[in-house]
Order: structure tokens, then C-alpha cells, then sequence
């Protein structure tokens, strides 16, 4: 899927050269929007009992932090793209700058996303799949020693 980004090229997320699919749509394959929202409600309900975790997300709106959550992985999984429509490129290290994201942040948001993973009960090819890019994602995000 292209993205646009207000200027230049677009943004490419999982495409071949050619503008395919890299491995068909895992988005659809998986369930579409209510497997992401799925994942995503039951991973906050987690971070919202978290002392460290909690914190980074304000009172008034972890609603929204749900929604922008969701919406991001299921545009990076071949769903919608209105994440990017709505709030531009991803740029996830730009936009984590501002929290502290250290070993033990990492390790929680990890484990909070395990049980919420786990919860789903994809096909072990799928689970393995998401799995991977979640936990490069959240070592991606680690800015603080």
C-alpha cells in the first residue's frame, strides 16, 4: 500500500518492488479489524494496571490510544490506511521520543502483548509472524538506557 506523506515518495509498508502484497494480506487472513482491536483491547487492559506503562498513556484518552494502536497494525498488516490518512507517517521512534522507554518498559509492553497474543489463537505460522514484528517493534522503541 502507498501512503502519502505530504511531499515526496510515499511510504511503502509490506510491498514487493512490484506493489504486491509481501505475503499476501495478513491483515484479511488473520480476520480483518475485529482480530486488531481484539489484540489491541486486551494488551491495554493490561498496560492499564501497569505502574510503569500506564503513566505513558494520559487519563482522558486511552480510548484513543487504543484506536490509534489498532489502527496502526492493521494498516501495517494490509488493512485500511487511515492511520497514515489521519495522522500522517507512523514515525513510531519520532512520536515514542517523549516517554521513557527503557529495558523494563520494553519487557512489560512485551509481556502484556504476549497474553494479548496468545489470546487470539492464530495458526502457529500467523502467531510466530506477528510475534516477530512486535518484538523488533518494541526494541525499536527502547530510547533510554
Amino acid at each position: 500500500m502507498s501512503i502519502p506523506t505530504g511531499g515526496g515518495d510515499p511510504v511503502r509498508l509490506r510491498m514487493g518492488a512490484g506493489g504486491e502484497a509481501v505475503g499476501g494480506n495478513f491483515w484479511q487472513q488473520v480476520g480483518g479489524r475485529p482480530t486488531f482491536e481484539r489484540l489491541v483491547r486486551r494488551f491495554y487492559e493490561g498496560v492499564a494496571t501497569d505502574e510503569v506503562l500506564r503513566p505513558m498513556y494520559p487519563e482522558h484518552d486511552l480510548e484513543g490510544a487504543i484506536q490509534r494502536l489498532t489502527g496502526f497494525l492493521e494498516q501495517y498488516w494490509g488493512g485500511p490506511t487511515t492511520y497514515s490518512e489521519e495522522r500522517g507517517h507512523p514515525r513510531l521512534r519520532m512520536r515514542h521520543l517523549p516517554f521513557r522507554v527503557d529495558a523494563d518498559a520494553r519487557d512489560r509492553w512485551l509481556a502484556h502483548m504476549r497474553v494479548a497474543v496468545d489470546d487470539l489463537h492464530l495458526a502457529p505460522a500467523d502467531e510466530a509472524m506477528l510475534w516477530g514484528y512486535l518484538e523488533r517493534a518494541a526494541i525499536a522503541m527502547v530510547n533510554t538506557p
